[in-house]
């Protein structure tokens, strides 16, 4: 009866930990660029002996989907959409490279160039600082480009480009912090063929009705596999219960 105890708890939990993931999905469903994640499983026999015919289904990690979200016009300077596939390049808390989709930017009080999420953003020789401007302009090539405080307004200075890359996707993977970095540890190659669409953003690419229909089946499965357990239980109790009346 332990091999059926094994069978609804391994379950049970992979059942929380996909359950969690599609939370986290609904919660970022207005998050610029975020892309939904989903748990991959795989099952693994229990080690030891005479435990040969236990097998636990177990998480194996987190993959995300890849499929570009909705892209709305915001008639912003500073926000930028990529056309088609790619990445942006930001700084992440360590200090270290790492990419998104979030294009929404600004410019810090120091000058420094960031994304809503507070990640400086990179330029093709690092990070990017905007002197003051009365215009900025972002071109679909990554340029930056700033008409300076007390210039005329067809004075345009290149302050520098955006380093856009293009790494296949079974070579990226998504952090803890929702940015995408490359499995060998490695910095991506910046990619002329990538584009961008100024004063665009693109959206989460989470299906509401989706997740929760998924969300629901999760539910359900969590509830059956929870049954199977009190089940064998209940069984067990009977089997004492018998050998006591003996």
């Amino acid at each position: 009866m332990d091999k059926s105890l094994y069978v609804g708890l391994s379950g049970a939990s992979r059942t929380m930990k996909a359950q969690l993931v599609h939370a986290n999905n609904l919660a970022n469903m207005s998050t610029t660029g975020f892309r939904a994640d989903f748990v991959i499983s795989d099952h693994v026999d229990l080690g030891g002996d005479g435990l040969s015919s236990r097998v636990m289904t177990v998480p194996k990690g987190v993959g995300s989907r890849m499929t570009a979200g909705a892209v709305d016009h915001t008639g912003r300077s500073l926000d930028v959409a990529i056309a088609g596939e790619g990445w942006l390049s930001v700084e992440d808390r360590e200090g270290n490279e790492a990419y998104t989709r979030a294009g929404d930017l600004l410019v810090s009080a120091e000058g420094d160039l960031k994304n809503g999420a507070g990640h400086i953003v990179l330029g093709v020789g690092g990070a990017i600082n905007v002197p003051a401007y009365r215009k900025i302009l972002v071109g679909n090539d990554g340029t930056l480009s700033v008409v300076p405080a007390g210039g005329g307004a067809n004075q345009l200075v290149q302050v520098g480009q955006l380093k856009l890359v293009n790494p296949p996707s079974g070579e990226i993977s998504k952090g803890e912090d929702g940015l995408f970095r490359r499995l060998d540890g490695e910095e991506a190659d910046q990619d002329e063929t990538v584009q961008l669409r100024p004063e665009y953003l693109e959206s989460s690419n989470v299906r509401a009705v989706e997740e929760m229909v998924d969300f629901m089946n999760l539910t359900r499965q969590y509830e059956m596999q929870l049954k199977t357990m009190q089940s064998t239980e209940q069984m067990a109790a009977s089997g004492d219960r018998m050998i006591r009346d003996e």
